[in-house]
């Protein structure tokens, strides 16, 4: 399985993005897409995570303000981010967990800027 991330950029706060994950490959072992987020001089956190079943979680910053989605097409996850704030600023990784223990895969970042 193979990660395309898109969508990031400058934005002002209070504003949206979207960010969009494609997955290619494999993707019939493909069991649960998440985004991460990594703020300069901090860990790798867990920003939304969505499962096959639909199921979603959320850290607790984001709730009421990000929404995760899978597209029609299930190989590919969004991240819709409303109000966003300057703290949100972090590079964003996708991330898909496989069945089977095949383990997981990471997507090359996308850098996340709101400026105050």
């Amino acid at each position: 399985v193979q990660l395309q991330a898109s969508g990031g950029g400058l934005v002002q706060a209070g504003e949206s993005m979207r960010l969009s994950c494609t997955a290619s490959g494999s993707t019939v072992y493909i069991n649960t897409m998440g985004w991460y987020r990594q703020a300069p001089g901090n860990q790798r956190v867990l920003v939304a995570v969505i499962r096959n079943d639909g199921s979603t979680d959320y850290r607790d910053s984001v709730k009421g303000r990000f929404t995760i989605s899978r597209g029609n097409v299930e190989n590919t996850v969004y991240l819709q981010m409303n109000s966003l704030k300057p703290e949100d600023t972090a590079v964003y990784y996708c991330k898909v967990d496989l069945d089977y223990a095949l383990g997981f895969v990471w997507g090359q970042g996308t850098l996340v800027t709101v400026s105050s």
